[in-house]
């Protein structure tokens, strides 16, 4: 079976984003991008809601070809480019146009919990979701996420969006913790247990 892992930044005072929705406004550092590369590889399919799709779609396809960027920023680009996207949404339209059209499939929120599942029981590596964390925490109240794996950012922003907004009930097992050279955003990785 496969696995449903999510990984997200959070602030230690525990926001997904800082006031007025600013996702900025959280502590990133270099290990960001590259621990996102490292969870692309082992996945073949990543999962959205529509805001996190159309910001990425946005902003990573031409970060792969970019001079500017870093190794590890080049690769998410890549992934983001390559690998199958399912978005959960009512409102989106079918992506067939566009940058990432041929590798985008809409599922409708009432449909995704289901096909989620289905998604699960077929054959593949990890499915990933990045930020979209009002899917996620949907996703977790209804049994369906298999780790969470939170870049805790070493500084607190005040206010903003809880990373549990929804505060789904959720039990969870310590699986790792771990760091990178010259940061201090650790990553806490975690199994669910309910």
């Amino acid at each position: 079976m496969r696995k449903l892992v999510v990984t997200n930044m959070m602030s230690l005072d525990g926001y997904f984003t800082g006031a007025e929705n600013n996702v900025m406004a959280l502590p990133f550092d270099h290990m960001f991008d590259a621990y996102n590369a490292e969870r692309m590889r082992e996945a073949d399919t990543l999962v959205m809601g529509r805001a996190s799709y159309e910001g990425f779609q946005s902003y990573w396809p031409p970060i792969a070809d970019s001079p500017d960027a870093g190794p590890a920023e080049r690769e998410v680009s890549q992934h983001f480019n390559t690998l199958e996207k399912v978005v959960v949404s009512d409102s989106l339209a079918d992506p067939q146009t566009g940058v990432w059209g041929d590798t985008t499939r809409v599922v409708r929120r009432s449909d995704a919990d289901e096909f989620i599942r289905d998604l699960k029981s077929g054959p593949g590596r990890d499915i990933a979701i990045f930020a979209s964390h009002v899917l996620w925490n949907s996703l977790l109240a209804a049994g369906l996420v298999d780790e969470l794996h939170l870049i805790v950012g070493a500084g607190t922003v005040g206010a903003g969006t809880p990373i549990f907004e929804t505060k789904p009930m959720a039990g969870f097992q310590l699986l790792g913790v771990r760091t990178f050279d010259g940061s201090n955003n650790p990553i806490l990785q975690f199994g669910t247990t309910s």
